[in-house]
């Protein structure tokens, strides 16, 4: 259990208030508490303290996150090692508020604080980075980026939840995905591993780290391949970190270089009614023709050094190259859409970190040449023609401040406050012809291609935050927010059925929390929060097919982490969620009937989350095993805007259990779906047919790794 922050974020004309249920869950950590023996609310001045916590993202320098007024989730090496993920949703299970789709292959789509995004508005609601710098260009978002990251060898992943723009800019609204790349160790780290599992399913790790003398290396490497549980769905992954640590007089320098590849088949929505419970029909792909290619680069050089006693500057240059190419299998007439980005940017920090005050300053820009062309190969009908859709180039400037302050106020009191101002301009320009992609006898053309234009955005947002420790291990915040998120070029550009300009406003989102964290008796630890949130011109498509903006949207919730060691070897975690998302405003959608105002938000489950019991327990050379049993529940929700069709939901177990077997020999077994439940990873409805995309059936994988070098 853990949390980051990132900045604070203020909420002019918010209006602040907190649910029922989240006063509840609130109530519940304390009664619990209450009923453990010998614990009390005040810590005996002989109990440890409140776990310290390092977080990076909240502040972008080291920071103890357990003072920090916001929510936050942490996963470190050795949870993710346990897990050991074959696709990212697995190890997100394991944070409250979070629930990362999975698609059919490394696909996935993300809902933080928010229900699962899809269509126009999706795009930019996370802030998705490795190492604090954004996977994707600001206005090039991509759904499914976390496959462009490394995470099956990262050293954490922190986890902000709530807006976040005031440090990290547009997409930062309902908050922060950060996947750190791992430091060099001291002395020689050398590791390999190997994987197999059900359906041709294989992978190989690598890893070495050493440091000599002011220089140190990191890298890790991992390809894997799969076959695919339905027809014509495998995939090949290959993922490198390469990171160079080096320790000067004056100067230090941390510079990562970030690669990945993905080559996948990808299976459609297998459509009827729990047809995921049928045996054959599960296996079957109704798109065996789909695929999806993507690579992506990264390269940055972060450069420190102390001004005084007490500041610090940090300038971070960075380079960043994705391409993609994938047929558009969800519809019909199946487009290949391909898109590239290539990217040049700068931050600049400087902090100061005094006894009674931290202040962070900094300044970022960042350059972007972004080109997408979509096309289709075979005839369909007269309003979804073969030949080119689209095809636009988008030069992309961003420039922005923001500052941040945390001051101490007393013994128990800690106060911060963060602004950002953000400016971005998108130079368009067409490079097919102006207007409808039909010919003129087409009675109502799906692709419009708007003229030569250029747009720009002026953002801003402040967070302000308090803390109160009520004791040692004690501590109640509470945190004001407001997010915002530029429209995304294709947005603006990749316009439909005759709309000639999208003339969109920023989305802003206003949100205040209060949380609760502590310790009890030095073996209870929890972090629950309440908030709610109010969105502002949401970006949708309506029943016209035009992207415009102006609907609101409401989300509301309560998040709960629970880690509980009850005897010295065995101990209970728990991270579970209520949320309630939504619409707040009577909107014409795009697939609706009409006013949804006060209807739940599609793909949107009010309860979710997962428990684990786990034991400890010696093994060789004085190492410890681990075997986890984590059970992970999602709850029904809304398929549609107009709520008339549901997914049931589901309940899983899955089985971990991890041995030294030598000192060099280790070995990690995993049973996923344990009891062999029929369910489904994703469910919606759409052309008239529920969908779905198909859930694994039990797979048990089975990890050997081997220590080379000195012991």
């Amino acid at each position: 259990m853990g949390a980051i922050y990132t900045a604070p974020g203020s909420m002019p004309g918010a209006r602040p208030g907190l649910s029922i249920a989240g006063t509840a869950a609130l109530c519940l950590v304390l009664e619990i508490a209450a009923m453990l023996p010998g614990q009390a609310f005040a810590q005996d001045a002989a109990a440890p303290a409140l776990t310290e916590q390092v977080l990076v993202t909240a502040t972008r320098v080291p920071e103890d996150g357990s003072r920090l007024p916001l929510a936050w989730s942490s996963l470190n090496s050795e949870e993710l090692a346990l897990v050991g993920h074959t696709h990212i949703s697995e190890a997100m299970q394991q944070v409250s508020g979070a629930w990362i789709v999975r698609g059919n292959g490394q696909e996935s789509l993300i809902a933080l604080r928010s229900p699962v995004l899809t269509g126009a508005g999706s795009c930019g609601a996370f802030f998705i980075a490795g190492d604090g710098i954004s996977l994707r260009a600001p206005g090039f978002c991509n759904v499914n980026q976390l496959f462009d990251a490394n995470t099956e060898q990262a050293a954490r992943i922190e986890v902000i939840k709530g807006p976040a723009t005031s440090l990290y800019g547009s997409n930062a609204m309902h908050g922060v995905i950060n996947v750190l790349s791992a430091a060099p160790t001291q002395s020689l780290d050398h590791n390999i591993a190997v994987e197999a599992g059900p359906y041709d399913y294989y992978r190989a790790k690598y890893r070495y780290s050493n440091t000599w003398g002011d220089n140190g290396v990191n890298l890790r490497i991992n390809g894997s391949t799969f076959g695919g549980y339905q027809d014509d769905s495998g995939y090949d992954q290959q993922k490198m970190t390469l990171r160079h640590d080096y320790n000067g007089d004056l100067w230090d320098f941390t510079s990562v270089l970030d690669a990945a590849n993905l080559n996948q088949e990808t299976a459609g929505y297998i459509q009827g009614y729990k047809v995921y419970q049928d045996g054959q029909q599960k296996k079957t792909n109704p798109n065996p023709e789909a695929y999806r290619d993507v690579t992506s680069l990264r390269f940055y050089t972060s450069a420190s050094r102390q001004l005084d006693d007490n500041s610090t500057l940090t300038i971070t240059p960075y380079l960043r190259d994705n391409d993609m190419k994938f047929l558009q299998h969800f519809v019909p007439w199946q487009p290949v859409e391909k898109n590239q980005q290539r990217s040049l940017g700068l931050r600049g920090l400087i902090n100061t970190d005094g006894e009674q005050l931290s202040w962070a300053n900094g300044v970022e820009t960042e350059y972007t040449d972004g080109r997408l062309k979509e096309y289709q190969e075979n005839d369909f009908s007269p309003n979804q023609p073969q030949g080119i859709h689209y095809d636009y180039e988008v030069d992309a400037s961003m420039v922005a401040a923001f500052s941040q302050v945390r001051v101490d106020a007393g013994e128990r009191w800690e106060l911060t406050a963060g602004v950002r101002l953000e400016y971005s301009y998108y130079d368009y320009k067409n490079r097919a012809s102006d207007g409808s992609a039909c010919a003129p006898e087409a009675s109502a053309c799906r692709f419009y291609r708007p003229a030569d234009r250029d747009d720009d955005f002026s953002d801003w947002s402040f967070n302000a935050g308090s803390s109160y420790r009520l004791g040692e291990n004690q501590l109640i915040y509470l945190r004001a927010a407001k997010g915002f998120r530029a429209p995304q070029t294709a947005e603006l550009y990749r316009l439909q059925a005759g709309q000639q300009v999208a003339d969109l406003d920023s989305e802003e989102l206003q949100n205040i929390e209060l949380g609760l964290r502590g310790l009890l008796g030095g073996n209870f630890e929890y972090d629950a929060s309440v908030y709610d949130m109010h969105k502002d011109n949401v970006i949708f498509q309506d029943a016209n097919r035009y992207n415009v903006s102006g609907a609101k949207t409401r989300h509301y919730g309560a998040e709960l982490s629970i880690d509980y060691r009850f005897l010295p070897d065995w101990y209970v975690r728990l991270d579970a969620t209520y949320a309630h998302h939504k619409y707040d405003s009577a909107i014409e959608l795009l697939g609706s009937s009409g006013d949804i105002k006060g209807n739940d938000i599609d793909s949107a489950p009010k309860v979710f989350g997962s428990s684990r019991i786990g034991w400890e327990f010696p093994t060789a050379g004085g190492h410890n095993g681990q075997a986890e049993l984590e059970w992970v529940y999602m709850d029904s929700y809304y398929l549609e805007p107009d709520n008339e069709h549901q997914y049931d939901g589901h309940s899983l177990l899955n089985l971990r259990l991890s041995t030294q077997l030598s000192e060099r020999w280790a070995s990690t077994l995993r049973v996923t779906n344990l009891l062999d439940e029929d369910y489904a990873e994703r469910a919606d409805f759409g052309f008239g047919e529920y969908r779905y995309f198909v859930g694994m059936p039990r797979g048990a994988f089975l990890e050997v790794s081997y220590q080379l070098g000195p012991l």
